[in-house]
């Protein structure tokens, strides 16, 4: 089984970047992963904190900001959401979406609760926000794993 799994924040250079090259850096056979925003603008590189904690666990953070698009939503066989409000906004948009789409945290774990954004925080707002996406993605890991 494959999935394509798409990440979604708001712009694209923080959350959503970070989860989809944490996942990424784990090789997972058979699964693809892009990111996108509900407010992102074309070609914005990761923030630099952003490109800076994912630096400290080795992990390369080359990447450019997409907003999200009906072909982001064709393409996903799931789409992760950082938040309900994102979730709820891509169902908004997308109600095709509808039984595809969850918030990252209710996916990988079973529980409400959002991401908080580290947009404009010093880099301690970014490496919790790493750490704790590294739990999630690990827990993702393993259910992807375990479906295969």
């Amino acid at each position: 089984m494959s999935y394509r799994i798409l990440f979604v924040c708001t712009g694209n250079t923080c959350r959503s970047p970070m989860a989809a090259a944490l996942l990424e850096s784990k090789q997972l056979p058979g699964v693809e992963v892009k990111s996108a925003g509900v407010f992102a603008a074309e070609g914005s590189e990761a923030s630099a904190h952003a490109k800076t904690v994912l630096k400290e666990k080795g992990i390369d953070a080359s990447h450019r900001s997409s907003p999200l698009k009906k072909e982001h939503i064709d393409w996903a066989t799931h789409v992760l959401a950082m938040t309900s409000g994102h979730k709820e906004m891509i169902i908004g948009r997308f109600p095709e979406a509808k039984d595809k789409t969850f918030t990252l945290k209710q996916f990988a774990s079973g529980t409400d609760g959002d991401i908080a954004d580290p947009f404009g925080g010093p880099v301690e707002a970014y490496r919790a926000a790493r750490d704790e996406l590294t739990a999630l993605i690990d827990r993702l890991a393993e259910k992807l794993q375990e479906r295969q």
